[in-house]
């Protein structure tokens, strides 16, 4: 028998469908750093509001859910993975005859 298992499976084990225990403590930090930077710093001019909304504005960004993916933050990491380590591809595609044979073994 074969099952087809629907992309939304994990959804279930996230808080609201979206968001893991890790991405609402890091969304609160930016929170509480901008209510902090609002009760230190009035925003009196555009730029203080700008520096003020700042903290929220880049957690809320790197928590943004996106498809293929669980949310921006993930994204990055992910990039910074496959630039900086050393990348090693093994493929073996459809071939009517395997020229190595079954007894040559693929090392990693």
């Amino acid at each position: 028998m074969q099952f087809l298992i629907p992309a939304n499976t994990k959804k279930s084990m996230l808080i609201f469908g979206a968001f893991t225990t890790f991405d609402l403590i890091l969304f609160g930090v930016g929170i509480g750093a901008t209510i902090l930077l609002l009760l230190i710093i009035a925003p009196n001019s555009l730029l203080t509001a700008v520096i003020d909304l700042l903290p929220a504005l880049i957690c809320g960004f790197l928590v943004l859910p996106i498809p293929n993916y669980h949310n921006i933050r993930v994204v990055i990491q992910e990039l910074y993975r496959f630039y900086t380590t050393r990348q090693r591809f093994i493929w073996k595609g459809w071939c009517v005859k395997d020229e190595f044979g079954d007894s040559q073994q693929i090392h990693k």
